[in-house]
């Protein structure tokens, strides 16, 4: 019988796959909608940009490249699924994604909370 062969170094999950990845990620992104669909609440840049340059450093160090990561991010298809998986979130909560009302309601919980979508975010 064969044995079954060890896995390379290059069998990596796509980082789609990579949960501490794909879901702040997706709390990037929730933060990204809300911020520019509410009027009252806006983003807090400067932070988002540190979280997101500490989310590649994490991916580089679980051995992605940098063209990987610059694929997953700039992916039509990943930006897609993620909108999904936002939309999902918002409708899980009882909101309404397309409507800015209910995006400023989950923005002001979100902030209260302390969540990871609520530190990227500040209230006007």
């Amino acid at each position: 019988t064969l044995a079954a062969a060890p896995l390379s170094a290059s069998a990596k999950p796509p980082l789609r796959e990579v949960a501490e990845i794909d879901d702040n990620m997706l709390w990037v992104a929730l933060a990204i909608e809300i911020s520019d669909h509410c009027g009252e609440i806006s983003p807090r840049t400067l932070k988002g940009l540190m979280f997101l340059n500490a989310l590649k450093s994490r991916a580089k160090s679980l051995g992605y490249s940098n063209d990987e990561i610059k694929t997953y991010v700039k992916s039509d298809a990943e930006k897609t699924r993620i909108r999904a998986k936002g939309e999902a979130y918002v409708k899980s909560k009882g909101l309404n994604p397309t409507d800015s009302g209910d995006l400023c309601s989950l923005g002001h919980a979100e902030i209260a909370r302390n969540s990871q979508i609520g530190v990227l975010l500040k209230a006007k």
